[in-house]
């Protein structure tokens, strides 16, 4: 092929539209590791994690939103760990090759205390690295309300300020009641947003899925979005 006409077919590549396969979403998933978790209970949140992102329907709408996937463990002051970068899927073997890094995934801390706006910050910062993504969102679950740092409140608001929508999934427990869905529901998710109840951890694979689908198939896009977001 002559070399003017390559040199012509490569710059209509470069200039043609890209929505069509552009980033719909950027999804952050915050997985609670502090010391209320014991060994089996991250064993439920990650096979749970897992199974929901095999799950057809969550597969169909991550690919529908040409979603990038990320997860961060958490638990007490400087103890956060990006254990999964930022992952863009666009066929199922992506998807299902995500999931076995979830199942794979080594817990990052142990018998640590809960520092909820300590991980909401450091999650903010790693939205650095999908700036191309049409939404941001930062999903926050956990057990327990903060109990170290206490910077949650500025935490969230740096958040929105960066155009992130917080959503969470409160992991109650026999003795909570409502306490953990209604600290996530008054201090961790953004306006708009939305907190999903576990019973237990037992029910986090059931919360997980029905979140994701909530999230990715009627997505946050009526939600206030910030085109100035910086860093």
């Amino acid at each position: 092929m002559p070399r003017l006409l390559c040199a012509a077919l490569l710059i209509i590549v470069a200039l043609a539209p890209r929505d069509a396969r552009a980033c719909g979403m950027a999804l952050l998933l915050a997985m609670d590791v502090s010391g209320s978790v014991d060994a089996s209970e991250y064993r439920l949140q990650v096979d749970g994690l897992a199974a929901a992102l095999r799950d057809p329907d969550v597969t169909e709408a991550l690919l529908t939103q040409r979603a990038a996937v990320s997860v961060v463990q958490w638990s007490g002051l400087h103890e956060q760990e990006l254990s999964i970068p930022w992952t863009r899927l666009s066929e199922p073997a992506e998807i299902d090759a995500l999931a076995v890094q979830v199942e794979e995934m080594r817990r990052a801390f142990r018998l640590g205390n809960t520092g909820v706006g300590d991980a909401i910050s450091f999650s903010t910062a790693q939205f650095e690295a999908v700036p191309d993504c049409v939404l941001w969102v930062m999903d926050v679950s956990g057990d327990g309300d903060e109990n170290v740092g206490f910077t949650v409140g500025t935490a969230r608001r740096e958040a929105m300020s960066r155009g992130i929508i917080i959503n969470g999934l409160a992991i109650e427990g026999p003795a909570t009641g409502r306490s953990i869905t209604n600290f996530y529901r008054n201090w961790v998710v953004t306006p708009g947003g939305f907190v999903e109840t576990a019973e237990n951890h037992h029910d986090f694979a059931r919360a997980i899925r029905y979140k994701l689908l909530r999230e990715l198939v009627a997505p946050v896009s009526s939600l206030p979005h910030n085109p100035n977001r910086h860093f």
